[in-house]
């Protein structure tokens, strides 16, 4: 849930930023100088809404729209197709989630339509999960990520806006300014066209410049996924994979959490006898040792903990003979799923947990493959 402090702040600035709007716009003395500031730096002031609008960018746009107009033309002439295709494409799409989710609800029972009807919620907003519109911070967004939340959507509004007024300027049509506001708390970004012109040209003309938008965003959606996946090489003289999970964070509630467990920037190399070199091999050594049963450790009469740590796991005496070392396999009497789970991190001594192997991996699930 979002928390109260941040609902109050939201709100208590809002409302602080509206009534000093409107105090100074009713006021004798400052109205015209306030108004006139306002009009000087492109700025305009509603409930919930700021916005910021200016011509300083405009010869950089008109530049823009004006390089090589053929690639420009075949460019926002793909964009269109793309638009075209992809609008089709989201109708089918939603239309047949709707309609096969229309027709489980008819096929059963009057007491489960009730579930149904948020199924249908839930449904279309899985498959619109593209849309800013689907991540609501707090609710299902970590208040931690918002901002780079928050940076994304200005980004992706301002590319695709930038999209708008370049392919304007290439049909013809006069570009007034750029803007940036704040809605609420999410921010956005727009261009001011002259609607006249916009109204004279002709539908695929038209067509050009509302589908640049999307398909700038598009652009940028797949270079983003380009970099994404080339991280590895582009990073690579500063990092090396393959040498365990890096622990980025650990959860309040976590097992793990403690003097004698794991610590942000400890990396570990193994769970039992099941070695770590990146976060799939943690989540499936956890899986492993909750589905097979709880290993031994060769005893010799040492203190338990030096045992675990210094004695490699066994599952029957034979296995600890093969050391020429008098000793025996002793397991842990452990009740239920529970397991003893010895996780190296070196340098620190390794961390002995005993629980359900999943309660370590859902409360411990911030790694990186990298370090």
């Amino acid at each position: 849930m979002i928390p109260v402090p941040v609902v109050v702040t939201v709100l208590g600035g809002w409302c602080a930023v509206y009534l000093a709007d409107t105090l100074l716009k009713s006021s004798n003395s400052l109205k015209a100088s306030y108004e006139d500031w306002l009009l000087t730096y492109g700025l305009s002031v509603s409930p919930f809404h700021l916005r910021w609008q200016t011509a300083l960018f405009n010869r950089q746009f008109y530049n823009w729209g004006r390089w090589k107009p053929k690639f420009l033309y075949l460019w926002f002439s793909v964009g269109m197709v793309f638009g075209i295709v992809a609008m089709f494409g989201s109708v089918i799409l939603l239309g047949k989630t709707l309609l096969q989710t229309l027709t489980q609800m008819l096929t059963e029972a009057p007491k489960a339509q009730n579930d149904r009807m948020l199924q249908v919620v839930l449904d279309f907003l899985n498959n619109v999960s593209w849309s800013s519109a689907a991540w609501v911070p707090g609710v299902n967004l970590p208040i931690s990520q918002l901002t780079y939340f928050f940076s994304a959507i200005l980004i992706s509004g301002v590319i695709h806006e930038v999209g708008h007024g370049v392919a304007a300027i290439r049909e013809q049509v006069r570009f007034n300014g750029f803007g940036i506001f704040i809605f609420i708390v999410y921010p956005g970004a727009f261009v001011d066209l002259f609607t006249t012109h916009l109204q004279l040209i002709s539908p695929v003309q038209q067509l050009r410049i509302f589908c640049a938008g999307v398909w700038h965003n598009f652009v940028l959606g797949v270079a983003s996924f380009m970099v994404l996946f080339l991280l590895p090489a582009i990073l690579f003289p500063f990092y090396y994979t393959g040498v365990g999970a890096l622990v980025t964070e650990v959860a309040e509630d976590s097992p793990a959490n403690g003097p004698r467990g794991l610590f942000v920037g400890d990396l570990v190399t193994n769970l039992q006898d099941c070695p770590v070199y990146n976060v799939e091999d943690w989540n499936s050594c956890l899986g492993d040792i909750s589905e097979k049963s709880q290993v031994g450790y060769c005893y010799a009469c040492l203190p338990a903990r030096k045992v675990i740590e210094a004695s490699k796991v066994c599952r029957t005496n034979m296995d600890c003979h093969k050391d020429f070392v008098p000793s025996f396999c002793v397991t842990p009497s452990l009740e239920n799923q529970t397991r003893l789970i010895r996780v190296k991190h070196p340098p620190h001594i390794d961390m002995l947990y005993v629980g359900h192997p999943m309660h370590l991996q859902y409360t411990e699930d911030r790694f990186a493959s990298c370090h």
